[in-house]
């Protein structure tokens, strides 16, 4: 135990000794939700589609901005434990410990994130279930923590890999949104990340309730990438040569 808090607590402050980490996770939400939801309601109606209300604006804003902290701090992770996980085994940390460590880091900064992203959000629109919005907005930023790890094993570069984790985010808030110019998306878009837990975030924020179908799908995407995360974390460690510990 004593073990897993100092790992947790090592991550944590690698992660906030980094000021470009701190600005985006506090500045980054006011700018992304406003902007967002300004830019979604200047769009134009489409003839099968209406016009974007502004709150639903900065509400796609508020997902997207978990989305992209949550998923660049799961690249980092899975680009640190390449160099770091293999010295932490060889000073007598247990693989599994480690893991676990990294997995408490990725939850709990997301669960910050999101929690300043609610603050914004709370403050610009009115909510009818605070609370299952904070929740939904913290599942949408795991599925993008793990996501984010993921992209990290596939790309072990820090700039390639933040490109495509913030590319696929916009996109994927982008088509998962009720776009305007989205009109014509097919039924497979209903599959990406962040169309679900916009669903449920959507539901939550203007009716008060949520979708059981809906979070049953969150559920089994959250552990599919579990498994698939810890899974990549272990290749990823057998690779560095610490995993055999």
């Amino acid at each position: 135990m004593n073990r897993f808090v100092v790992g947790v607590r090592a991550n944590l402050q690698t992660f906030v000794r980094t000021p470009l980490n701190v600005v985006l996770a506090l500045m980054l939400p006011l700018v992304v939700i406003e902007g967002w939801g300004q830019a979604m309601a200047g769009l134009p109606s489409m003839p099968t589609v209406e016009g974007i209300p502004l709150d639903l604006g900065r509400l796609l804003g508020a997902i997207f901005g978990v989305a992209i902290i949550a998923g660049l701090m799961g690249l980092v992770q899975m680009i640190s434990a390449r160099e770091a996980d293999r010295r932490l085994v060889q000073t007598g940390y247990a693989p599994r410990t480690l893991l676990a460590t990294r997995l408490a880091t990725l939850a709990g900064v997301t669960i910050v994130v999101a929690g300043v992203n609610f603050g914004v959000l709370w403050l610009t629109i009115d909510v009818e279930a605070p609370l299952f919005v904070f929740a939904f907005l913290a599942l949408a930023g795991v599925v993008y923590a793990f996501l984010g790890a993921l992209v990290g094993a596939v790309l072990p570069r820090l700039f390639e890999g933040s490109l495509v984790v913030v590319f696929l985010a916009m996109m994927d808030a982008f088509l998962s949104g009720d776009s305007p110019l989205a009109a014509d998306v097919p039924d497979f878009v209903q599959y990406f990340p962040l169309y679900h837990p916009k669903e449920l975030l959507q539901s939550a924020a203007f009716d008060g309730t949520f979708a059981a179908g809906d979070l049953v799908f969150v559920g089994g995407y959250l552990l599919v990438l579990l498994v698939l995360v810890t899974a990549v974390f272990g290749a990823t460690m057998r690779t560095a040569g610490g995993w055999s510990a």
